[in-house]
């Protein structure tokens, strides 16, 4: 534990994080156009200045080594399923095809949940190149903050050292080889989801909201947020969509019907999973034994198994980025 938190020291992290605070967070990008509805009143000249002063301040986005493609799990809001939802994905991608390896990254620094879900504790040991190893759990490679801090302690850090702690946990992680990468992001539109939207090339987000109104308000946000930054948007997933009673099989609408097909349809999206309210889901969860593999024939984990097969179809194709040169 000292070893790894030895570089994660106060003075190193806000260094770092103050070196990109301008290019991140400065007047060279902003997520509106024009919040306040200032006249824009410069010329051509001045445009294309301002034009040259934002390409130039934003970082440049690198692949995560090891990692082929990388698919991130949003919401506009918590309490919606949404780390559920990532871990059942990942699982459900595995499960679909033997062949591919995959791997989970919990980039909710403030509330983890992943080590609970995948029954995973204990500290990450460092390789030869001083890099954490993944921990491994139902042949997912998994890291969270969650192994690094103790379950019941709160995080208490202002947004600089979050982003900072972020890029260690992309960049200082000995990830691949990984055909996939799932990102549990945190819940919102701010500063972890700009600081990995810019920095890694991401082919897909995936987001997660209940049929509720106010639940797909801040779906609507976050699905915005990612074409903002050029982030391809694979879908919506309608989580909690129905309760059937399991005495009588009634079906009941608690969170209201369809809504997310609604939004889905004013923003030109598909709605690519629906994922029932059970109570097997909950329970699974909390265990750390996910339905997706603790049930992998009820009508839950297919649920999870067809939203992984529309995912991966939505994928671009996989594009090395150092080919091989010509002989």
């Amino acid at each position: 534990m000292a070893a790894i938190f030895r570089k994660w020291t106060v003075g190193s992290v806000l260094k770092s994080a103050e070196k990109h605070r301008l290019l991140w967070f400065g007047l060279t990008f902003s997520t509106h156009e024009n919040p306040l509805g200032i006249p824009n009143a410069g010329t051509p000249g001045q445009d294309n200045h301002r034009q040259r002063l934002m390409e130039r301040g934003l970082p440049k986005k690198l692949p995560i080594a090891g990692v082929n493609q990388v698919i991130v799990v949003a919401s506009g809001k918590g309490g919606v399923g949404k780390s559920t939802t990532a871990v059942n994905l990942a699982l459900a991608i595995a499960a679909n095809d033997k062949g591919k390896s995959v791997g989970l990254l919990d980039a909710d620094v403030y509330g983890p949940s992943i080590p609970r879900m995948m029954n995973l504790a204990g500290e990450p040991e460092l390789n030869k190149q001083n890099l954490m190893k993944p921990l491994v759990n139902f042949g997912i490679s998994c890291m969270s903050m969650g192994f690094l801090v103790d379950e019941k302690s709160p995080l208490v850090w202002r947004g600089l050292m979050v982003m900072s702690a972020v890029q260690k946990l992309l960049r200082q992680v000995a990830w691949g080889p990984l055909d996939y990468l799932v990102v549990d992001m945190p819940p919102g539109t701010g500063d972890t989801q700009l600081s990995i939207s810019q920095n890694i090339p991401i082919d897909g987000a995936v987001i997660v909201s209940t049929p509720q109104d106010i639940a797909l308000l801040d779906a609507r946000k976050g699905a915005e947020m990612f074409r903002k930054v050029d982030v391809p948007v694979l879908g919506l997933v309608q989580n909690m969509s129905v309760f059937q009673c399991p005495k009588c099989g009634h079906q009941t609408h608690i969170f209201g019907q369809d809504g997310a097909k609604k939004v889905a349809e004013e923003m030109e999206l598909q709605v690519i999973g629906d994922v029932p309210l059970h109570i097997s889901i909950r329970e699974t969860s909390d265990s750390g034994q996910p339905v997706t593999v603790s049930q992998p024939d009820s009508l839950q984990a297919q649920a999870y198994r067809s939203l992984a097969k529309e995912v991966v179809a939505r994928l671009p194709p996989y594009k090395d980025p150092l080919p091989e040169r010509k002989q």
